[in-house]
């Protein structure tokens, strides 16, 4: 065996397949914790794409590692000279070193034959893998995420109250059958499909709901003018946000399990068009981050206002300017934990609470400067009316002096 291996990147990941030791040694090199691809979903998905018999069985007898990309990894990714397609988005390349020499890895291969730069059927049924396994991780980030919400949050997940929770919670059944069916038989048959495919309409529908609720949290954040009715607003915000939030993050969840469950079927139903779906699956799922976001962030700008109006009248109202800032940046937070969790940028900071006797301060010194400038202005005045004065008084002297002169002449001339 040499050590050449194949790297693929759709952006969200890098996998790489070609020997094991060669594989673990430029993972170790490049710092790259990775996961072993599903050896059995591989074989199955390269085994249902026309004349990739080939490439199956090359690919198979080597080892598959997945990494999922980050800032820094992906930085990383760009220097080892892969080469983008405008069709599928992948960047593609293979790298060669001498045995035992992780340095030669860094060298980009040019000519290099292979199933993956000739066959498009292997390169698109192997991004569809790599695909899923982006979207399970996600999956399992907010497994996590949902675990370490307060237990009230998993009462509104479970709770019957709501219609459109209620069929939520009727679809996630359904769909988290479907994915065990999956994990047991390798695919996803028609009849596994036939139930879930109704799902996405009821997901859609919770997901807005969810949606629209945070907007009546900020709407109400809006309307509040009095500091009162703006603490009592931002507690509701406070109690409530997490609750719709984890909403969010269930259907997020959920879709990203039908879309994987969407590329398995479209292997067996329709091969051709796997790379289109795949691609239009990136799409609709950027947009629905795009969505949440614009909803979470209205949130987030509203809160952060409610904070400086609160802060203001921090004066005044000592005891309750505080809690508006304290309820503020819980949400805040919130947000900002549910947005890592789902692959959301986001860039929003806690406010700080201003003290009462920061304020009071600021207000005494605003008070002597004003005061000061004031003294300023009296002297200022004082000193230019003294003036005046002496220039008056100089030039009525001289007027007498001049006029005494004028008379003592007329009378020797008399």
């Amino acid at each position: 065996m040499d050590d050449e291996i194949r790297l693929i990147s759709d952006g969200d990941g890098l996998t790489v397949i070609g020997n094991q030791a060669a594989v673990e040694r430029f993972l170790v090199s490049e710092g790259l914790p990775a996961k072993d691809l599903a050896s059995r979903r591989l074989r199955a998905a390269l085994g249902n794409s026309a004349g990739a018999t080939q490439g199956a069985s090359e690919i198979a007898a080597h080892s598959g590692r997945w990494v999922k990309l980050t800032k820094e990894s992906a930085q990383r990714v760009d220097t080892y000279g892969l080469r983008e397609s405008a069709a599928t988005g992948l960047s593609t390349g293979v790298l060669k070193g001498d045995s035992g020499q992780i340095r030669g890895f860094v060298e980009f291969a040019k000519g290099s034959s292979g199933p993956l730069r000739t066959n498009p059927a292997v390169l698109a049924n192997v991004a569809a893998v790599m695909a899923q396994l982006a979207m399970q991780q996600a999956m399992e980030e907010i497994t996590d995420y949902l675990a370490t919400i307060d237990e009230k949050v998993d009462d509104v997940l479970r709770a019957q109250k709501d219609a459109a929770l209620a069929s939520m919670i009727g679809a996630e059944l359904v769909i988290e059958e479907a994915m065990t069916i999956r994990e047991q038989v390798g695919r996803v048959s028609e009849i596994a499909w036939s139930k879930v495919q109704n799902t996405p309409g009821t997901i859609a529908a919770t997901q807005g709901y969810a949606l629209r609720q945070l907007d009546a949290l900020a709407e109400k954040m809006e309307r509040k003018a009095k500091i009162g009715d703006l603490a009592a607003a931002a507690r509701e915000a406070e109690s409530r946000a997490p609750e719709w939030l984890a909403v969010l993050a269930r259907c997020f969840q959920l879709q990203d399990a039908i879309a994987v469950l969407e590329l398995d079927r479209v292997v067996d139903a329709a091969p051709d068009e796997l790379d289109r779906h795949r691609l239009g699956i990136r799409i609709a799922r950027q947009n629905r981050m795009d969505l949440i976001s614009r909803s979470t962030e209205r949130l987030v700008a509203r809160m952060h206002a409610a904070a400086g109006e609160a802060n203001a009248k921090v004066l005044l109202h000592p005891a309750k300017s505080p809690a508006v800032v304290q309820s503020s940046n819980h949400v805040v937070t919130g947000v900002d934990d549910f947005h890592g969790r789902l692959g959301i940028e986001s860039g929003r900071r806690p406010s700080e609470t201003r003290r009462w006797a920061a304020a009071a301060a600021e207000a005494k010194d605003r008070a002597f400067e004003a005061g000061a400038n004031g003294v300023g202005a009296a002297r200022s005045l004082g000193s230019g009316t003294l003036d005046r004065a002496g220039s008056m008084k100089d030039k009525l002297a001289g007027g007498i002096a001049e006029r005494a002169l004028r008379r003592r002449r007329d009378t020797e001339g008399g």
